[in-house]
């Protein structure tokens, strides 16, 4: 009888416990003002990694804004890239036209179905564009605040030697964020700016992915990143 009685419970257990889901990620970065022309598949959650914009004005922020909110995705994250200067310079009204179905990340978690997803915008100083730091330990303060051993880590711009290649060949992505990763440990790496460094790659544990869907010369080319988180 106690053998039926344990049998029973572990029957129960391993058909009525919760499971999580297995949840189809819909991936894509730097759409500048393209994206009315990008076709998205189904999926549960959808992501873009920053450069929603062009000239980053509240008119261009608007127009994605309605955009991205139209979509049947479930979940719906973005983080700001180095053109999106309204969402820097505007931050309350930015909040104000944000629609609620709709999750912005500056340097903050979110917890989703049990999936712990950070996101942040900022990028190595290059020029005046928006959301930058300075090398160094300007911008290794802002990795320093992100958790351990999440799913999900987005960030605009990669961390140097992995997906971050220009035309010429020269890697670019920030070495403070690369130093950061291996105690991050996040299972997905997603981000994009380097447009010609598109791609995915697995690299010590984590699968790196450069999501931007515009070529170097601002041409609508790569295909949209899906995946099962």
């Amino acid at each position: 009888e106690i053998c039926d009685s344990i049998g029973r419970a572990l029957f129960l257990f391993l058909n009525y416990a919760p499971q999580q889901r297995r949840m189809r990620v819909v991936f894509i970065s730097d759409t500048h003002n393209r994206h009315p022309k990008v076709v998205l598949p189904a999926g549960d959650l959808l992501i873009h990694a920053g450069d929603v914009s062009g000239r980053g004005t509240q008119k261009e922020i608007e127009d994605f804004l309605l955009w991205f909110s139209s979509h049947p995705h479930q979940y719906k994250i973005f983080i700001a890239g180095n053109h999106d200067f309204f969402i820097q310079q505007n931050p309350q009204k930015f909040k104000e036209i944000l629609p609620s179905n709709i999750t912005y990340l500056q340097d903050e978690l979110v917890e989703i179905e049990g999936k712990k997803i950070y996101g942040s915008p900022w990028t190595p100083r290059f020029m005046n564009w928006a959301f930058m730091k300075e090398k160094g330990e300007d911008i290794a303060q802002v990795w320093r605040q992100i958790p351990n051993e999440i799913d999900l880590l987005i960030t605009h711009g990669p961390a140097f030697g992995t997906l971050d290649q220009i035309y010429t060949g020269l890697p670019v992505g920030c070495e403070a964020l690369a130093k950061e990763l291996g105690r991050i440990k996040p299972k997905y790496f997603l981000f994009g700016h380097i447009h010609e460094a598109y791609g995915v790659r697995e690299k010590g544990g984590i699968t790196y992915m450069n999501g931007a869907v515009l070529n170097e010369r601002y041409v609508l080319q790569n295909e949209v990143t899906v995946f099962d988180l």
